[in-house]
């Protein structure tokens, strides 16, 4: 099995000390509710170490956070993430990871669709309901997508998140192009 990246350190230290302080709390009571070494949890604040989805976990739990919150890094309006790439943290008890694409909004409701593009005819879509955002992950093929002001083009794996309240696209560039799209309506 391929090594990992490095887990996102600066974006985990970030949060960890951005939620700490709101929930005004101590590093020896976090540690403390948490369950780990208050030794662990300086370290984690200050960037460094290599914190497993236990760890993590459980200081979502005692933070009151999603874990999400903890390692998804500050979003711009379209956010692409490229196969292999993303926020992955590994377990430390089996062989597991999990690359976090994009956390979901409190009380969003969702639309799951398959889609399958060939190339030719441009999908023009316009603006959906106000706050609405759409998330695609290609299966197979390449495709270009997004707001026609900020296209980006995928392929197998990519990811993108844009505004689905504005006028948007897609357009297939190779046969057999197939994507999962979710569609977040508040």
């Amino acid at each position: 099995m391929a090594m990992d990246p490095a887990p996102p350190l600066a974006t985990i230290a970030a949060a960890l000390r951005r939620e700490r302080d709101r929930a005004g709390l101590s590093l020896t009571e976090l540690a403390r509710r948490a369950g780990i070494a208050k030794s662990t949890l300086s370290q984690l604040e200050s960037g460094v170490g290599n914190p497993s989805v236990e760890t993590l976990w459980a200081l979502g739990v005692a933070l009151g956070v999603p874990f999400s919150r903890l390692v998804e890094p500050p979003t711009a309006a379209v956010r692409v993430v490229r196969a292999g790439e993303g926020p992955r943290i590994r377990s430390e008890h089996a062989d597991f990871s999990a690359t976090l694409l994009a956390a979901g909004a409190p009380h969003a409701r969702r639309d799951v669709y398959v889609m399958e593009l060939e190339p030719g005819a441009v999908r023009l879509a316009e603006a959906h309901t106000p706050r609405s955002v759409e998330h695609v992950v290609v299966a197979a093929g390449r495709m270009r997508l997004g707001p026609e002001t900020d296209l980006v083009e995928l392929g197998p794996g990519d990811y993108a998140t844009f505004p689905g309240d504005t006028p948007h696209r897609y357009e297939a560039l190779a046969p057999g192009t197939f994507a999962v799209l979710v569609m977040e309506h508040p």
